[in-house]
């Protein structure tokens, strides 16, 4: 039942990374201003039918403050992504000090998926950390080294 339980979270937590990531892309697109400029323009052109009325400056104040609130959201997700996939290539690199072509594209993996692949690169570091000092002091620790 927990196992069912963890899949469908991680069902819901991809499906709204990829939402998320193709509303932020489609919200960074020069097409989406001009048609957020048109429907200010649409709105304003239509305040004397309306003859300006409370409703009709309602209209415009409630859907550009859901906007905002989903957008708000929506950028945070993309950005803590975008981050996390910066921060695991930059680890990945200093830690061999070569580039893995397996890394290319993991911003666009679910924030689960990118704290899993986070704490394996930091495992691997430590491990090649260890085995460093290991041949430096001649010194085994008794595990296995990540060569291995």
């Amino acid at each position: 039942m927990r196992q069912n339980h963890q899949q469908s979270e991680r069902h819901h937590r991809r499906l709204f990374a990829s939402i998320a990531n193709k509303a932020s892309q489609a919200a960074g697109r020069a097409s989406t201003f001009v048609l957020a400029c048109a429907v200010i323009v649409i709105w304003a052109v239509t305040g004397p039918l309306f003859k300006f009325s409370d409703t009709w400056q309602l209209v415009i104040n409630t859907g550009t403050t859901i906007v905002t609130f989903l957008m708000v959201f929506l950028i945070q997700n993309s950005q803590n992504r975008d981050s996390a996939a910066i921060q695991v290539k930059l680890d990945e690199l200093i830690r061999t000090g070569l580039v893995q072509n397996s890394f290319v594209g993991i911003e666009h993996l679910s924030a689960d998926e990118l704290e899993d692949l986070r704490a394996r690169c930091e495992e691997r570091a430590k491990a090649v950390a260890e085995d460093a000092v290991e041949r430096k002091t001649g010194v085994r620790s008794g595990r296995r080294s990540a060569t291995d």
